[in-house]
């Protein structure tokens, strides 16, 4: 018990301003000051709700800070109020114009959205120093009497009281339903919205929230200097609250606390001994956004040895079971099985002069498997965008279970019952695993808009939560933050997510991208169960797969569809062979580059040595001791499992994340302990998993930022890629993902390299276009060497030298590519690999 209450942020904050008080009564220092301390801090908390709980950065919070305090203030002095009657309408003249401001407001996002929050404050400024006959003007109105609070002692166990029960109050909305859905909303406003989440309503309510916290702050800084002035609403001090917040911690929920008490300490200090005290202010300031990020908090966390962990909320998810249930999905209740449960008619879209969607017409029926396939940049993901609202069409019609939901908004198409998961990965990057998967489920609960109960204590949800985690493999992940999880695993969990959406019809955009196979044949199995209760219409490039799975397939091509119905006439299909498969001659000859002889380099110098390297994110150890060797013109494969440790070995070398012991040398010159940047600039090029190209860029930008001397210029880069040249001036956010690919690699090349490291480089491409993306694979090897991630063995083995499999951040097994590619049972010990395993149901 006594533990509990040391580590609840509300305990903790009673004890400092019991501790405060008592010492300001030892030392002389005025009570009001500690009385200061927990209004700021009010305020302050007040802030961070939108900042760090729902990722709003407002510049002039101190609107509802200043006009709280008129308010006040006027009720005392016209209208005769008593402070208990003044405080109850300073705090609702707030929340009602929190409602108002905030209707308008957020309508615009990101820097647009801080701007309107600051002119609103100047604007209130302008309007509080010129009405003199309401406001006092320059004067302020000063004489607020105190009837109920006489003297300072007692005023000051007033507000200490009324601001812990505030921030109890606040404490247990961020732990309420409707707080965990601001946290989602803050990380992915586009999944939250794909789950059924309405995100403007939701910051709405968080904006009227706040400012009803921070009116209350307003008002009780009134009574404590006993009257209202124009200067808490200038520009001046329009971001002190948020710079209170900054400087505790955004992310820790007694940041506003400890940022409160150094602000009033160092500006009391300062302003002692200097006149301009922010000359000397400003770089303390800069020393924490530089060194400290995290804040005074994160600080303090460190030196007592626990971390930069995030504590917005307490630590932990829900007890785990004994006994996990297994998952059941829902039935869809389809009713008519007859009648398709969606229905397209004429679809079509364009982007300027592209056509990525025209004409499309076709029908998905219940309890069915309908695959939507094609070759990269066909359409498929711009027709799963249009389905679910996240695009409007340009021309047709689009019915689910027989209603018009074409100009539905996409969080009304959720709840009315789809569901999807997206072609690149799409989570809660800061939630854990659990509570990704909770929040999807917490979507269709009508406990999902509770501001008191606790999101926890909703026991049906934590138990469905832990059956759809166990089902697709990883419960044992359930605590982990979502960020450092593994890509496969991060993969297994978007497919968690979408399947917790609970839609009647299920849309599922390349869920088997960037899985091991074990993992692909516990999916495959899933989404083939699904089928029996649930309409799937399923994105996908493994056509074994897919021809074994659906009950029908629909072929598009350049945004037309090509061919529709049963998998073995579509398999047989001219059309589909020559734009999907990539199966004629001129592709054949492409695909010949896969067994193109390769140069020996196994006894060519060492370009790359790891050396007992170790690493891993937050105190967890992912690699241990592992030790690696890339020699000159050689391309090696790095195999295993999901989780290994493949992606953290490649940030390792890179310098993305620190070794906690171990070196990396880079021709003869040690590079551990080198950022980034400058391993890059020595001749380490990355092409990550996810492409991460700069999406509001052109192709061409993309590729021109990343140029420097001695690296590839345009037009080696669009021989490379001739696709390119005729694309280059669309924007990355346009691409299809094997479009992103090319650019990706093309990218790598375009500064001097002699190492490319590529991450998964053929996750979601489709077979015709991994043939092409294997021939500038091997093609590099001309001018670097190469170190493949890649999940697929059989896919790289044959054009690499050598290969390392990693199994628990550790060397398994290494050595040549062509004996691991000859002995099926090392690769099914290693990697879970097996032929001819079925995916049927």
């Amino acid at each position: 018990m006594i533990r509990r209450l040391r580590s609840n942020p509300i305990s903790i904050l009673s004890i400092a301003f019991v501790v405060g008080s008592l010492l300001a009564l030892m030392v002389g220092v005025p009570l009001s000051r500690i009385t200061e301390v927990a209004i700021y801090t009010l305020y302050g908390a007040g802030v961070n709700l939108l900042v760090g709980y729902t990722g709003l950065v407002p510049f002039g919070a101190s609107v509802f800070f200043g006009l709280a305090s008129y308010a006040a203030s006027i009720s005392v002095l016209r209208w005769s109020l008593g402070e208990p009657l003044a405080l109850i309408v300073a705090t609702v003249f707030s929340l009602v114009l929190g409602l108002i401001l905030g209707a308008v407001v957020l309508r615009r996002r990101g820097i647009y959205f801080s701007l309107l929050t600051l002119a609103c404050s100047q604007l209130a400024f302008e309007i509080a120093f010129k009405w003199t006959a309401l406001t006092g003007g320059e004067n302020g109105l000063q004489g607020v009497s105190r009837k109920w609070f006489v003297s300072q002692t007692s005023f000051h166990a007033f507000s200490l009281v009324t601001v812990v029960l505030a921030l109890y109050l606040l404490w247990r909305i961020v732990h309420s339903p409707l707080g965990r859905t601001l946290q989602a909303i803050r990380d992915n406003e586009q999944r939250a919205t794909a789950l059924g989440y309405n995100p403007y309503l939701y910051k709405l309510v968080a904006f009227t929230m706040s400012a009803g916290f921070i009116g209350y702050a307003g008002a009780l800084l009134a009574f404590l200097l006993q009257g209202a002035y124009a200067n808490n609403l200038g520009w001046q001090h329009a971001a002190d609250a948020l710079l209170m917040t900054v400087l505790g911690g955004v992310h820790h929920f007694l940041g506003p606390l400890v940022g409160a008490i150094a602000f009033i300490i160092l500006t009391d200090q300062l302003s002692s001994f200097i006149e301009h005290w922010w000359l000397a202010f400003a770089p303390i300031i800069v020393f924490f956004v530089l060194f400290a990020p995290e804040g005074i908090y994160s600080v303090a966390q460190v030196i007592r040895r626990k971390g930069q962990n995030w504590t917005l909320t307490r630590k932990g998810i829900p007890v785990r079971p004994a006994t996990i249930t297994r998952w059941i999905p829902k039935p869809s209740n389809a009713g008519n099985s007859a009648r398709p449960i969606i229905s397209v008619k004429g679809l079509s879209k364009r982007f300027g002069s592209v056509v990525t969607a025209s004409a499309i017409d076709i029908d998905v029926m219940p309890n069915s498997l309908h695959s939507f396939i094609g070759p990269n940049g066909a359409g498929k993901t711009t027709f799963f965008n249009m389905l679910t609202g996240l695009l409007q069409p340009d021309e047709g019609v689009i019915s689910f279970e027989g209603r018009d939901v074409t100009r539905m908004p996409a969080h009304r198409r959720i709840r009315v019952g789809m569901g999807r998961s997206f072609q690149i990965i799409s989570l809660f990057k800061h939630l854990t695993t659990f509570e990704n998967v909770r929040i999807a489920l917490q979507s269709h609960s009508p406990n999902r808009r509770r501001i008191w109960r606790d999101a926890y204590d909703l026991s049906e949800l934590n138990d469905r939560t832990w059956s759809i985690l166990a089902e697709v493999g990883i419960d044992h992940r359930a605590a982990e933050i979502c960020a450092t999880l593994a890509h496969g695993e991060q993969r297994l969990l978007d497919i968690a997510v979408a399947l917790a959406s609970e839609g009647r019809l299920l849309l599922l955009d390349e869920p088997l991208a960037g899985l091991a196979d074990a993992d692909r044949e516990v999916v495959a199995r899933l989404i083939r169960s699904l089928a029996t209760t649930h309409a799937v219409l399923l994105i996908e490039h493994d056509i074994d797969r897919v021809l074994a799975l659906s009950d029908r397939i629909t072929v598009l091509h350049q945004g037309r569809p090509i061919a529709d119905g049963k998998p073995s006439q579509v398999a047989a299909d001219p059309q589909v062979i020559a734009a999907y498969l990539g199966y004629t001659e001129e592709n054949d000859s492409a695909g010949s580059h896969r067994q193109r002889a390769k140069t020996s380099a196994i006894q060519a110098p060492v370009l790359l040595e790891a050396s007992g390297v170790s690493a891993g994110y937050d105190g967890s150890s992912i690699l241990n001791g592992l030790s690696l060797k890339v020699n000159k013109g050689e391309v090696v494969a790095l195999l295993g499992r999901n989780g290994v440790g493949k992606t953290t070995l490649l940030r390792a070398i890179t310098g993305t994340i620190p070794l906690t012991s171990g070196t990396v040398s880079f021709d003869g010159a040690l590079v551990s302990g080198t950022p980034y940047f400058e391993t890059n600039r020595r001749g380490i090029a990355l092409v990550p998993e996810g492409r991460r190209l700069f999406p509001n860029l052109t192709i061409e930008e993309n590729l021109m930022l990343a140029q420097r001397a001695g690296g590839s210029s345009l037009d080696e880069a669009y021989e490379l890629f001739p696709k390119l040249r005729t694309l280059r001036k669309s924007a990355a956010r346009n691409l299809s993902g094997g479009e992103r690919q090319m650019v990706a690699i093309a990218r790598s090349l375009m500064a001097p390299a002699g190492l490319i490291l590529l991450d998964e480089p053929f996750e979601g491409l489709a077979p015709a276009v991994v043939t092409e993306v294997m021939a500038a694979v091997v093609a590099l090897r001309e001018r670097a060497s190469v170190l493949i991630v890649e999940h697929k063995a059989e896919l790289i083995l044959p054009i690499c030298d050598r290969a390392y499999v990693l199994v628990n951040g550790q060397v398994a097994w290494e050595g040549s590519a062509q004996a691991l590619q000859c002995d099926q049972s090392l690769q099914q010990s290693l990697l879970g690999v097996a032929e001819g395993q079925s995916v049927a149901a």
